[in-house]
């Protein structure tokens, strides 16, 4: 029978039998591999969350309680059980389905995901408000071992216990982020696991006690007793010295056991957590056996050379040089190229999902001695902003930021887009900030970078990492100096200065525009801060028109700051910044967004042409 087009709404979980839901789970697992298969999308995080997501929807009462998901990476089932079961023909394509929970989309995502550790704290704000206003339902929010190695979910933590108000949250606990879960976290989780009996009797203690008020004076002389015999039963009761009272461990792939375990947590009018155990990919072999691979797939696979794997040789080769050059990533190892390198093992440190950390811990690296590069995604290194002013730059230390993902990301959406880092970079002092055109220059900026003793960044996007082959001899770097890389055609004077991988759509312009009555120089600009400004002076005074192109917001941009310099100078030519507009960038294919935002070669000579109609 087919279950799965019976369930239009959450309450529809109700009219099935426990042996029936259990032969949905095996329909949504269906489902979700066909259907991701197709569109790409998270698929090992989204099969390891079936049953508990039933369960979920089975026990509470949504929308009117409210379910954050962390990161919200894993919300498919949770999409499919809310009626957006048709969405999924268009899962991460524009206008469809998003891949994370979206408010906007539906009444059942009670808050936007799609950074990690951030569920709880979310989670107790809606408590606070629901409190204030003299509501009664229910928050739940559900957080993986992955994202409580980042710290912001225990200060949400340390808050909400010492505060008292109700809250559920449920840690699902699959022994994986990204990549495998890492630090002493992940031991103390597995020593929980182990430790089914000491926590319910407590529990049952605790409940009599509260049925017998005579018992009270006996319990607390007791309760000096039970913190040393907790610590001999089970090592270290973090969530309950946190102030959460503990249920668990519990099956995640068992639907009785979730839903007779969130019914005992409804009763408790005090923060719970929920420890549930799950397997990333249940029920696909191929998934179950490589969670990492299966994480995230793609509906689209090429055999060229990534921009990620590219750094990754590069750096291993840097490594075989240099043995005081570690790295520093935060649950990305193969998401930023490293995980197939032969970079030794002890010289690469995986903090887990906890960036600020990343960057301060490679701080002190640096100032004993050793060469740190810190391999994070640009849309996560922005969350350690603070730590890379004060823990870096201002005394200079001699890290290096490997920022990948930069610009636009594609089918993940706003959350995930890297278009704000030259913004939150450029105008540090004493950072150095660069982006290669392509695999060459990635190969020749690693090893510049390392060189330089001080801050440096090296931006890079996603994808496959091309070759500029009509530059062959192109000069070596010199800090602070952007490079000729096309002169052509007669006719008005015309820069581009491109930044990072846009070169080869503005060469592919350039061509053009010299065909259409311009003579045209393209600059490879390699270098966002220091800035090259006695060329850009220089262009400004023999230009009739500067074009800048890169992907990035205007604001901040490499562009608006060359805006800023003519605005300096008298008499000097038009510049006109080719940038992503000033807002987040929803979801599409990275190809698409750059195509429709006017950041291929087409957008740039039509640019070009209008401009060209005002020009004497």
């Amino acid at each position: 029978m087919d279950y799965l087009s019976k369930i239009q709404t959450p309450r529809d979980l109700q009219k099935l039998s426990f042996e029936e839901l259990d032969l949905l789970a095996e329909q949504i697992r269906h489902f979700l591999v066909e259907n991701v298969s197709v569109t790409g999308g998270h698929l090992a995080s989204n099969l390891g969350v079936v049953e508990l997501t039933i369960a979920l929807h089975r026990v509470f009462n949504l929308p009117e309680d409210k379910l954050i998901f962390d990161v919200g990476h894993q919300s498919y089932v949770h999409k499919i059980l809310t009626g957006r079961r048709e969405g999924f023909a268009h899962l991460r394509q524009r206008d469809g389905l998003s891949g994370f929970p979206k408010v906007r989309e539906s009444t059942y995502d009670a808050f936007d995901t799609g950074h990690a550790s951030t569920s709880i704290s979310a989670a107790y704000g809606l408590c606070k408000a629901r409190d204030l206003q003299g509501q009664k339902h229910e928050v739940i929010a559900v957080i993986g071992d992955g994202s409580l190695t980042g710290g912001m979910a225990y200060e949400a933590m340390n808050n909400a216990g010492r505060d008292k108000s109700k809250l559920i949250v449920v840690l699902n606990d699959n022994e994986m982020a990204i990549s495998k879960n890492v630090g002493s976290l992940s031991q103390h989780l597995n020593r929980l696991r182990t430790q089914k009996g000491y926590l319910r009797s407590k529990m049952l203690v605790k409940q009599s006690v509260a049925r017998h008020p005579k018992l009270t004076p006996l319990y607390e002389a007791a309760d000096k007793v039970k913190n040393r015999v907790k610590y001999m039963l089970v090592q270290g009761i973090l969530f309950e010295e946190m102030g959460f009272t503990y249920l668990g461990p519990v099956d995640g792939h068992d639907i009785r056991a979730l839903t007779k375990t969130f019914n005992e947590a409804r009763k408790l009018n005090e923060p719970v957590l929920v420890h549930v155990t799950t397997v990333k990919g249940k029920g696909y072999a191929p998934a179950q056996l490589k969670p990492e691979e299966y994480h995230g797939i793609s509906c689209s696979h090429s055999s060229a050379k990534s921009w990620a794997g590219v750094f990754g040789e590069s750096l291993e080769e840097i490594c075989k040089k240099d043995p005081a050059v570690v790295v520093v990533t935060a649950a990305m190892l193969d998401g930023v190229g490293l995980k197939d390198t032969s970079i030794p093992a002890s010289r690469i440190f995986d903090v887990g999902i906890a960036e600020e950390h990343a960057v301060t811990f490679a701080a002190g690296m640096s100032q004993g001695g050793l060469k740190p590069c810190v391999a994070i995604y640009s849309t996560f290194l922005q969350r350690a902003y603070d730590q890379i002013i004060h823990d870096v730059c201002l005394t200079g230390k001699n890290v290096v930021f490997a920022v990948d993902h930069s610009g636009v990301v594609g089918e993940d959406g706003e959350t995930h887009q890297g278009i704000f880092d030259t913004s939150y970079l450029s105008h540090i002092p004493g950072l150095t900030l660069m982006a290669p055109a392509d695999e060459e220059e990635m190969k020749q900026m690693l090893p510049y970078a390392f060189g330089l003793n001080r801050p440096v960044a090296v931006k890079y996007p996603k994808g496959t990492c091309p070759r500029v082959t009509e530059w062959e001899k192109r000069p070596e770097l010199v800090h602070g100096k952007s490079a000729l890389a096309l002169e052509e055609g007669e006719g008005i004077p015309v820069a581009i200065l491109s930044v990072g991988d846009r070169l080869g759509e503005a060469l592919k312009a350039g061509h053009e525009i010299a065909r259409d009555g311009a003579r045209v120089r393209i600059y490879d600009v390699r270098f966002i801060a220091p800035m090259d400004r006695d060329l850009i002076l220089e262009l400004l005074h023999s230009q009739k028109l500067i074009l800048t192109v890169e992907e990035q917001v205007y604001t901040g941009s490499f562009g608006m700051q060359v805006s800023a310099i003519a605005g300096e100078e008298e008499g000097v030519c038009r510049v006109l910044p080719i940038t992503l507009p000033d807002e987040f960038i929803t979801q599409d294919s990275r190809g698409a967004i750059l195509k429709d935002l006017g950041l291929d070669a087409e957008g740039i000579v039509n640019v070009w042409k209008k401009a060209k109609e005002t020009i004497k």
